[in-house]
């Protein structure tokens, strides 16, 4: 019981920073209408602002997250107004191109910025564990579960109940006529790069004292992420999440339970089988459009 608990625990650790990247990808997706193939790399090179930040300047680790925050602000807002925002008539698909394009761009600028060498990211709370019915689980990990869900309930709450959470939903669900509703869809889209950057840091500095800060740290986030969309499914703000909560706990029992070599793989097969039969995920639904 202590093991299962223990694993439960860590997996609610590891879904947290998928869901943060998960809900990061579904923003832009639900307001932008591409899928942004470079959240993970944009993450990892605001990753890269708060390790320098705090390395070089000896900063205090929360001021360092502070700068990373600032700087993924900038670049998503940069992203969105310098490319984005010109490409209203690209067909989806060329924009998903585009932002694989960004991928090239950010990884080969991040060496330039902050070298090549791996560097190093401690945890927010360095020491502490809690036990908890013979599992133990750090204090950090603990801190990382809570400010995930914190941050997610905050956005719901946003989404649901205020004026801005109504722009975005408006938008989402029909730009132009947002548009024609006087929606300011342009500050939308641009709020929601911004939002995603915010988002994509936050989840880097979670990860990065679980190993170095490389240009790969993000890679499997990335690829669970997304995973996780098309699990839940496109269509709602809230399938991603759970389904990255699920993918960070399934994989880990499968790991432990099933193979310690292929439980990831056997994870992404039993997706595979269940998007066969429920094509639009767990949440998502059938889009109908009307002639």
């Amino acid at each position: 019981m202590s093991t299962f608990l223990q694993i439960i625990l860590r997996s609610l650790e590891t879904g947290s920073i998928y869901a943060l990247a998960a809900l990061g990808i579904i923003i832009i997706y639900r307001t932008s209408n591409t899928t942004n193939f470079a959240q993970g790399a944009v993450a990892m090179f605001n990753t890269f602002v708060v390790t320098y930040l705090f390395n070089r300047f000896g900063l205090p680790l929360w001021v360092a997250v502070m700068g990373g925050i600032f700087s993924a602000i900038v670049t998503g807002f940069l992203i969105d107004v310098m490319i984005l925002r010109h490409t209203k008539k690209v067909s989806p698909v060329a924009k998903q191109i585009i932002t694989l394009g960004l991928i090239m761009i950010v990884v080969g600028m991040a060496p330039i910025f902050f070298g090549v060498d791996p560097l190093r990211l401690p945890r927010l709370i360095e020491s502490g564990d809690l036990n908890l019915l013979g599992a133990s689980i750090s204090y950090n990990g603990l801190f990382n579960i809570a400010l995930g869900l914190a941050i997610m309930m905050l956005l719901f709450y946003v989404l649901q109940k205020t004026k801005w959470g109504l722009a975005v939903r408006t938008t989402a669900s029909n730009e132009y006529v947002a548009r024609l509703m006087g929606v300011p869809t342009k500050n939308v889209t641009m709020a929601a790069w911004g939002v995603a950057g915010i988002l994509g840091v936050i989840a880097g500095v979670m990860t990065a004292p679980m190993t170095s800060v490389t240009l790969n740290l993000m890679d499997e986030v990335q690829i669970t992420a997304l995973v996780a969309c098309v699990l839940g499914g496109f269509q709602t703000f809230h399938g991603p999440v759970i389904g990255a909560y699920i993918m960070g706990i399934m994989r880990n029992l499968l790991l432990f339970y099933g193979s310690s070599v292929w439980g990831g793989q056997i994870l992404y097969i039993l997706i595979l089988i269940f998007i066969v039969f429920r094509p639009y995920g767990l949440i998502g639904k059938k889009v109908v459009k009307k002639v």
